[in-house]
């Protein structure tokens, strides 16, 4: 799982030895590099502090809120005179979580916010979602199908994910077809179109990013998955569907075939 720290230099040490056991934490040290992080890495949570660039101000971690209102932010600062107001302001804006430097950030207390919050994230979310299609498979397969949700840049082929998961492709397809479902194929890449959905609710995202951060290699393979599994482009997902309404699409080609026979009598 990949957090992004967009703290001064201390911080970030502090947080890279409390989360290195669940976290790869890739360090931003200005603000653009913040967003150009999240519009192209896979980040799950970030943590962030007003005082980045050496002056308390609330305005780009509220900017972060409104572009990419999906993510979970976690405020890791100074509390002092100067961060006092920032940090007020920032309270309205639904932060959830705060660690103060040198007062409570044991690195129990870091991991333990960090994961916290990482369960809101969209990854997160869609896994929820699909655990009841995963559920019957074996531990091992199910767990690198999760790991393809929260990544599914890294592991975008049948033969990958089987590699990973150490069974061979056809076992892994017989597993699906034991299940009643479409191929691993077709469930890889409507995972990746689920996620593109999610990612596109946020306005800080441009179709162009989504493609990217998911390891399309052109975006028009984005765009003829969305026709494929939803029946729209990228663009009129974005704008016409729920979460839960682009689940239910994808969901009606994933019915177990057993479960429609037995539904038709």
């Amino acid at each position: 799982m990949l957090a992004l720290a967009a703290v001064p230099e201390a911080q970030y040490h502090r947080l890279r030895r409390a989360a290195a056991a669940r976290f790869l934490l890739v360090h931003a040290r200005t603000w653009d590099d913040t967003l150009g992080a999240i519009r192209s890495r896979p980040v799950e949570v970030a943590v962030v502090d007003p005082l980045l660039t050496g002056v308390a101000s609330a305005t780009e971690i509220e900017r972060l809120r409104r572009l990419f209102p999906s993510l979970p932010l976690i405020l890791y600062t100074t509390l002092s005179p100067k961060t006092a107001a920032v940090l007020l302001a920032l309270g309205q804006t639904g932060i959830r979580d705060m660690v103060l430097y040198r007062y409570d950030d044991h690195p129990a207390r870091l991991c333990e916010v960090l994961v916290h919050e990482e369960a809101r994230s969209a990854s997160r979310q869609l896994l929820e979602q699909v655990a009841g299609v995963l559920a019957p498979l074996p531990s091992e397969l199910r767990w690198v199908l999760e790991e393809v949700l929260r990544a599914p840049a890294e592991l975008q082929t049948v033969q990958q994910v089987a590699a990973r998961a150490r069974v061979d492709r056809r076992t892994f397809e017989r597993w699906f077809a034991r299940l009643g479902l479409p191929s691993p194929r077709h469930f890889l890449a409507a995972a990746r179109v689920l996620y593109a959905h999610r990612l596109l609710q946020d306005p800080g995202f441009t179709i162009e990013d989504v493609a990217q951060r998911l390891g399309y290699a052109q975006t028009k393979t984005l765009q003829l998955h969305a026709r494929a599994y939803l029946g729209l482009t990228a663009g009129e997902m974005r704008l016409t569907l729920e979460p839960a309404q682009a689940l239910e699409r994808v969901a009606q080609g994933f019915v177990p075939v057993r479960q429609a026979r037995a539904s038709a009598s």
